[in-house]
């Protein structure tokens, strides 16, 4: 495939013939090189990208790669898909603020700790057993995971599990309502940050707290946990 059926003749034959990538951090580099393209003016601010499928065969990688590269790229604030359309760039410059479908970063960075630090702590008070097989389980799931996509579905789950643990219904319906945003958020962040392992080693902590039965311990790791998750969206626009 040759990017150039989307671009001006006089755009690089780097850009435009990609070799392909291996299966190691594949959205990583999908990601690099196509922010590096709209970044660097090969791929214009209003120019069209190519088709899903178009870009898997270049980069010889699956779509479902493409497509997480896709939605970093439009979480940036870089792109636009619009259906029936396409994809298009809109800006050669990261957005300040993150864009993760209904809600911004900045949006879940202000609300999460009054959400889920009191959830994680009133876990540790009233978790079942049922309660700690479930995060157990998902948090093990975690562990093992190398497809990225898996990965965010389990963070997701995790971290409802909590809010379902804290015996709070408002907590636990604020935290469903998050979901799809959280998804987002954290598959961004794998992406560009590197944060996926990292991740596992704070949910870790706070689920030992939970376990131990330590409110304090519990909103401690979890304020940690989402300090962390802030400090790795604000050395976004500079990566």
């Amino acid at each position: 495939m040759n990017l150039s059926d989307s671009m001006t003749a006089g755009q690089s034959a780097k850009a435009a013939s990609p070799s392909p990538l291996g299966r190691v951090s594949a959205q990583e580099a999908v990601l690099a090189r196509l922010r590096e393209s709209i970044e660097d003016g090969t791929l214009a601010v209003g120019s069209k990208l190519p088709s899903e499928a178009a870009l898997a065969s270049g980069y010889g990688v699956s779509r479902s790669v493409i497509r997480e590269a896709l939605r970093s790229c439009a979480a940036l604030g870089l792109t636009e898909t619009h259906t029936g359309k396409g994809t298009f760039v809109v800006s050669a410059r990261v957005s300040t603020d993150l864009v993760l479908g209904r809600y911004s970063a900045r949006d879940l960075t202000e609300a999460r700790p009054h959400i889920e630090v009191p959830a994680a702590s009133l876990a540790a008070e009233r978790r079942t057993d049922d309660d700690l097989d479930t995060l157990r389980g998902i948090l093990d799931d975690m562990l093992s995971e190398d497809d990225p996509e898996a990965w965010v579905v389990l963070d997701s789950a995790f971290h409802l599990q909590i809010a379902r643990a804290s015996g709070n219904k408002v907590f636990e319906t604020v935290v469903s309502d998050l979901r799809e945003a959280l998804g987002k958020q954290s598959g961004t962040l794998n992406l560009l940050a590197d944060r996926q392992r990292v991740s596992d080693e704070e949910h870790s902590a706070i689920l030992t707290a939970i376990e131990s039965g330590s409110p304090d311990g519990a909103a401690r790791a979890m304020r940690d946990h989402l300090a962390a998750v802030t400090a790795a969206i604000d050395s976004l626009d500079g990566a």
